[in-house]
């Protein structure tokens, strides 16, 4: 019989290999006397044991995941399915591109595609590996990446955060799909902090009306956020708005009727500015 042990926890399979009990070492676990059965048990063990390492380092390089179990079912020849974070990532991205016009928002997608593109970068800098097992994720590995956002990435305490969110949605689906046993992420607290965004006040928006650009795009990008800034909606919104959602009343002037899902209907009364539309809400 073999044993392999790492970290102390062993594991043993048969060499399917014999060897009359009187002609073993027990210490030396070798056979003994110069029979040629013999020379070639020990010779055939040598060989056990010197593939074994390799599997071991090249497992170690590999994975950076190993334990005796694995290393005797690599050596023979039992495959171990395991999903790896990045592998799962990248399906979790294509399923979401799918997906965009429909019920997710090309933002939505760059968001975790950045979060991917970091992961990847994250898994080279710090374990100079492609991929990890979803097994190894623990909270070291969460936390080594929070620091890998702030430090080397240079993100803010709010875009870490928010990369965290996306990472987490992640290791929530491997959980959901039994490829993951615990949550790594049970002691792990994502914080976001609050900010002041502050608001314009009616003089530095005169100043945005007056202001003269040297091109026409300028001043149509100018127009859609003092729009924006009038009405209260976002540039999501405003780029849904066809027009038909401009009415001409009786009096000449013009109407704009905008859904908004978390505000119910809206009504917007428009008149037009040195051409271009303004609104203000009633």
């Amino acid at each position: 019989m073999g044993r392999i042990t790492v970290d102390g926890v062993g594991t043993q399979f048969s060499t399917k290999l014999e060897v009359k009990p009187e002609e073993w070492d027990t210490k030396a676990n070798r056979a003994t006397g110069r029979s040629n059965a013999n020379k070639q048990v020990n010779s055939l063990l040598e060989e056990i044991k010197a593939s074994l390492h390799k599997v071991y380092h090249e497992m170690q390089r590999r994975d950076n995941y190993v334990t005796a179990e694995k290393v005797k079912n690599e050596f023979l020849g039992i495959a171990e399915t395991h999903e790896t974070l990045l592998a799962l990532f990248a399906k979790h991205n294509a399923d979401v591109e799918k997906l965009v016009g429909i019920s997710k928002t090309p933002a939505t997608l760059q968001k975790y595609k950045v979060t991917y593109n970091h992961l990847q970068s994250f898994l080279k800098d710090k374990y100079n590996v492609t991929d990890i097992s979803l097994k190894e994720i623990n909270l070291m590995f969460i936390n080594d990446f929070e620091v890998y956002l702030m430090t080397t990435c240079k993100c803010g305490a709010n875009t870490t955060a928010k990369f965290m969110q996306f990472f987490k949605r992640i290791i929530l689906i491997a959980r959901n799909n039994g490829l993951l046993v615990g949550d790594p992420f049970a002691n792990y607290k994502i914080r976001l902090k609050k900010v002041d965004r502050g608001y314009l006040t009616d003089e530095e928006i005169t100043k945005i009306l007056k202001k003269k650009f040297v091109s026409e795009r300028l001043e149509h990008v100018r127009d859609i956020f003092i729009f924006s800034c009038f009405t209260g909606l976002t540039f999501d919104d405003v780029d849904k708005l066809e027009e038909h959602n401009i009415e001409v009343l009786e009096s000449g002037k013009r109407l704009m009727k905008i859904y908004i899902p978390s505000v119910s209907h809206t009504h917007l009364r428009a008149h037009e500015t040195r051409g271009n539309l303004v609104c203000r809400l009633l």
